[in-house]
């Protein structure tokens, strides 16, 4: 395996060369990629949910999930979807890299984990959220293959249209009689009502991916449901967010340095460029490990972690940003 030497921490980002032996399309604007190793070795294990740092060709870093089956480390399998509204990594992946292609990625790590006490999940996608669930969805399969669990499963699967649903061909090959699948067409009137599934707690564990309105919705129905057992993974910022962006400046006290956060770069893309390392792991405001003091500045939040005490003193450096004027950071 060949590593990439980085200036960042290199326990959190112990980077390396793959080889991409696979390209082809799943659905309107996404693409599967099957990465291999250069040297036609393992790939560093990793567990369902997990999800991967990619360099894409533009320089940009990119977190993806991993969709493949976890018992299979020969290759890793991820899915992009290919926004015209974003900040320009997935228009990289799906424009520029093609088979045979290097690319440069970090090891997997996981902030969205099967919960081993659970004997039933609820799995909720939407769009391209269904990657780590698939994953975890063939995790889950293969243990009952063994004989080894009774845990059961359902997924609830909500896109656009048909020719967005991403694996749709998968999953019906693979889980028959356990998907139920909805397209609102664009319509909110039309979104799918979840309230009956979340009603009553069941003992079950929920695991919900997609976009930000759909996690906030789950998140609102399942408030009564026991602690710990509602679990969430955000695919990134949403197109909506970063067209709402605008620059702002940032004051670093500790280190005395200043800097600008441009309009289509996140916070922690910034600090990095300035050569401030912050440790981070997801990028998409879920799992807490880029918590930043705030000593003073409006935060725009759009984390899914800080309770409203912490959002007093605290930023998620990878979504928030500035609502207004400058930050002032303990950094």
């Amino acid at each position: 395996m060949t590593s990439v030497a980085t200036s960042e921490n290199v326990e959190e980002e112990f980077l390396f060369a793959v080889r991409v032996a696979g390209k082809r399309a799943i659905s309107r604007d996404t693409f599967l990629f099957e990465l291999v190793e250069i040297n036609s070795g393992a790939l560093p294990a990793f567990t369902a949910g997990a999800h991967l740092t990619v360099i894409t060709p533009k320089g940009v870093r990119r977190n993806y999930s991993l969709c493949s089956d976890a018992a299979d480390t020969t290759h890793y399998e991820i899915a992009v979807k290919r926004d015209s509204n974003g900040r320009g990594g997935s228009i990289s992946m799906a424009d520029d890299v093609h088979e045979g292609a290097i690319l440069t990625i970090s090891a997997p790590r996981n902030n969205f984990e099967l919960s081993p006490r659970a004997k039933q999940s609820i799995f909720i996608a939407g769009g391209i959220g269904i990657t780590p669930i698939l994953s975890m969805m063939r995790s889950l399969k293969r243990r009952q293959e063994r004989a080894d669990s009774e845990h059961s499963f359902q997924l609830f699967y909500c896109t656009r249209d048909a020719e967005c649903a991403a694996f749709a061909d998968v999953l019906e090959a693979e889980f028959p009689g356990i998907v139920t699948t909805h397209h609102d067409n664009g319509d909110v009137s039309n979104a799918f009502d979840f309230w009956p599934v979340l009603e009553k707690p069941t003992g079950a564990h929920v695991y919900c991916c997609g976009p930000k309105g759909l996690m906030e919705s789950v998140a609102d129905m399942t408030g009564h449901w026991p602690s710990g057992s509602i679990h969430f993974e955000s695919f990134g910022v949403d197109a909506k967010s970063v067209s709402e962006n605008r620059a702002f400046e940032v004051a670093l006290v500790r280190s005395g340095n200043r800097l600008t956060v441009s309009r289509e770069e996140t916070l922690l893309e910034a600090l990095r460029a300035n050569g401030c390392v912050v440790r981070s792991s997801c990028e998409s405001g879920t799992c807490g490990s880029c918590k930043t003091g705030v000593i003073s500045g409006e935060v725009e939040h759009r984390d899914m972690v800080l309770s409203d005490e912490e959002k007093a003193h605290h930023i998620m450096v990878c979504v928030s940003r500035a609502a207004a004027g400058e930050l002032v950071l303990d950094l």
